[in-house]
């Protein structure tokens, strides 16, 4: 059974870093695309940052996180980390991790139909 496990949140100040990390296990291959999402309170996913694993390691960023979130690939097949610097307060969410895009809507990378396998998410808070 694939698992999709998310690690690294914290409460951090305005301005500080975190690292995530997103392990999925269960599965030899290697995962079409591995991406990362993030749920505000009282808001919807928001698709923030992807990775094309096996289409080169090319990326993808929101607008609202371009310049500052950083997505790379560990050695390890199937890991992904997610670099968070200058960290705002508005950047305080559930960060979820998904794999498995299945391009059956035709949608954008950063659309949740799009995956179909989640983490159960890991809490960034970011205040002063």
């Amino acid at each position: 059974q694939v698992k999709v496990v998310e690690s690294g949140g914290g409460s951090v100040q305005p301005g500080s870093s975190l690292r995530l990390s997103c392990a999925a296990s269960g599965y030899s291959g290697q995962f079409n695309w591995m991406a990362w999402f993030r749920q505000a309170p009282e808001k919807g996913r928001e698709g923030i940052a992807a990775m094309w694993t096996n289409g080169g390691g090319t990326t993808y960023y929101a607008d609202s996180v371009k310049g500052r979130f950083t997505v790379s690939q560990d050695n390890a097949r199937n890991t992904v980390y997610l670099q968070m610097n200058n960290l705002k307060p508005e950047d305080t969410a559930t960060y979820y991790c998904a794999v498995d895009r299945n391009y059956g809507y035709g949608g954008s990378w950063s659309e949740t139909r799009e995956y179909n396998l989640w983490g159960q998410g890991t809490q960034v808070t970011v205040s002063s």
